[in-house]
């Protein structure tokens, strides 16, 4: 991010007191009626013009109570000056007109400006003739370019403070899609390494294949872990619905799992598929890994504004036991199921977790996904029994995170 330099303070409107240099220059020569108030009066206008300044380019202290009346007060002690002295101490008419363009801001502006320049007119005209027209114009300008370059520096300032926020929130928001995608990434996998590596310990002291077999399972899953951490670091793959689907079929059908898919509807966008990948492969993933599942269905329906996503299985879903204890296929493997050992990985506490809040951490994390979009994602118990994911989303969503790979399912 570029920086253009500190902001302007009150220090660059102090060079324009030079101005009243001839009118110091005449006090000091003894070409001025009555010094002494002279020079109180010049005293009194500079000290206000530099409380005034300072005081410009923070609007607390810009829009303060006494920052006007310091302005008012200005504006008498330049009228009594040009009115007693005339000459060069017209000019303090212009200073004055560009303390009013520090400290007013629209809708305010125009008509300060017209007053603070009709005032220098009159006052000046009455003293030096139509000569002091010039003054006048001089004064409104130096109103309206002080207000206009000030405006701007603010604008600058707050659009850069915007930016900067805009940066911030979206690093924040970075790293809580990075979060999601991480659990999305290792967060079943590291379950079934904790379940596995207790599995193996408990079998070691009776069973050392059983234990080897269970140990060669971690390291299996262990490099899966690795190739999806380096997928994630080097950047993901995009894909295409069909792609997702093709995969979520053959993870079902490597697990035994009879799969049938629907499509219907217009084509769907690549954000959108891509969104609605990130479902098939967490809903698959939790019917290969926990439902004991025979068969599951995948149905894709939509319209022209709108697209439904359907993902059923009939197994076991939320009905397990909270014991863990579950039904028995001697594997261990990272299903819901248990072991005939007892080492099972709590099916009913597994399913629970997916029916509250609508799901664990990575269903959580796909209803953020797909809110953020504008679509919604629901999960529950079938009608039919076992387990059902629906995600509903319009057809042109937007911010879309990029997809995990497919190794997700492995």
């Amino acid at each position: 991010m570029t920086n253009s330099g500190p902001p302007p303070t009150g220090f660059s409107l102090l060079p324009w007191l030079f101005m009243g240099m001839g009118s110091f220059s005449n006090l000091f020569q003894g070409e001025t009626a009555n010094p002494l108030m002279a020079g109180l009066g010049l005293l009194t206008f500079n000290s206000l013009y530099i409380y005034v300044s300072f005081r410009a380019f923070r609007r607390e202290t810009r829009e303060a109570t006494s920052t006007r009346v310091a302005l008012v007060l200005m504006g008498l002690v330049t009228c009594g000056l040009a009115i007693g002295y005339g000459d060069t101490w017209l000019l303090f008419f212009p200073l004055f007109g560009l303390a009013t363009g520090a400290v007013v801001r629209m809708p305010h502006l125009r008509w300060a400006g017209a007053l603070v320049a009709a005032l220098a007119g009159v006052v000046s005209v009455t003293r030096d003739g139509w000569g002091g027209l010039d003054i006048a114009y001089a004064t409104w300008i130096s109103t309206m370019v002080t207000a206009a370059i000030l405006s701007l520096s603010e604008a600058v300032r707050e659009l850069r403070a915007a930016r900067e926020e805009l940066a911030r929130r979206a690093v924040e928001e970075e790293r809580l899609r990075f979060s999601r995608d991480l659990h999305d990434l290792l967060g079943h996998t590291l379950s079934v390494i904790v379940v596995k590596s207790e599995a193996a310990r408990r079998l070691a002291s009776r069973d050392i294949d059983a234990a080897l077999l269970q140990v060669s399972d971690i390291e299996s899953v262990g490099r899966q872990a690795l190739t999806e951490i380096r997928e994630a670091v080097t950047g993901y793959r995009e894909g295409s619905l069909r792609t997702e689907l093709d995969r979520a079929c053959s993870a079902l059908s490597a697990a035994g799992i009879d799969a049938v898919v629907h499509r219907s509807g217009p084509p769907l966008p690549p954000q959108t598929e891509t969104l609605l990948g990130w479902v098939v492969r967490e809903a698959v993933t939790n019917v290969v890994r926990h439902s004991d599942a025979a068969h599951c269905e995948i149905t894709v329906s939509g319209t022209t504004e709108r697209v439904r996503l359907t993902v059923t299985d009939d197994g076991a879903g939320a009905a397990g036991t909270a014991d863990g204890t579950g039904t028995d296929d001697g594997t261990g493997t990272n299903d819901r199921t248990g072991t005939s050992d007892g080492t099972g990985t709590g099916a009913g506490m597994v399913g629970r977790k997916l029916l509250d809040g609508v799901g664990g951490t990575g269903l959580k994390g796909l209803t953020e996904r797909l809110a953020t979009a504008g679509g919604s994602l629901t999960a529950g118990p079938g009608s039919r029994g076992g387990f059902t994911a629906t995600a509903e989303l319009p057809v042109d969503a937007a911010a879309v995170p990029r997809p995990v790979p497919a190794e997700q399912f492995a």
